[in-house]
């Protein structure tokens, strides 16, 4: 014991608590980075592209606004312009409800791409509360419906980009030129430790 104590007051004791105590900051700091998403949830609640806002008037159904659009259309005046104009809509083409992945790591809410009438597609995640993880990234697999690490790779798949809330609704424009036939489930993802958060299997709507 007294040999202990004299090695820590000595000069060569206090170097190695000092490089010891250096080397501690990194570790704590990236064990916060880490742990720290796990108990801290970030909301995140962005509007639909309001050029392309997906609603109908009260008391219709978006078919029916498009039915009536699509009637106007063939009517040649100027009002028809200003009313297609004011009500461009956007149409859903693949859905789906998020999932939990196991009993930790949940998730609800729906993830929806819509097709825009510039020719865009938008994934959106409405209403969704995921359990929060360090760096969750949004991806579009291949997998109809992944379990797994493995099962997201090895099928293929997207990255959208890092979520930007673990709770809200949220938009992701899809990269022009993605075949979203190849494309079956979204994914919500976490990097570091290759762990599926939650999924939603997509059913075609539109196409």
């Amino acid at each position: 014991m007294a040999s202990l104590k004299h090695f820590i007051v000595s000069p060569l004791g206090k170097t190695v608590a000092i490089a010891l105590g250096v080397l501690a900051i990194p570790a704590v700091a990236l064990a916060w980075w880490l742990a720290s998403p796990l108990f801290i949830s970030e909301e995140v609640s962005e509007q639909f592209p309001m050029a392309y806002q997906a609603q109908a008037p009260p008391g219709m159904t978006l078919a029916e606004v498009e039915s009536i659009l699509a009637g106007m259309a063939k009517v040649d005046s100027p009002m028809t312009e200003t009313v297609e104009e004011g009500m461009a809509l956007a149409v859903r083409l693949k859905s789906g409800v998020l999932r939990d992945a196991d009993s930790f790591h949940k998730g609800r809410g729906q993830a929806v791409i819509y097709g825009l009438p510039s020719g865009e597609r938008l994934l959106r995640l409405e209403d969704i509360r995921i359990t929060n993880g360090p760096d969750l990234h949004v991806l579009l697999s291949a997998h109809p419906d992944p379990r797994n690490p493995a099962e997201v790779k090895d099928t293929g798949f997207l990255d959208m980009g890092k979520l930007k809330g673990n709770i809200g609704s949220q938009n992701y424009p899809v990269p022009a030129g993605t075949d979203l036939s190849l494309y079956r489930s979204v994914v919500i993802y976490c990097w570091p430790f290759n762990v599926v958060f939650s999924v939603a299997p997509l059913q075609d709507e539109q196409l």
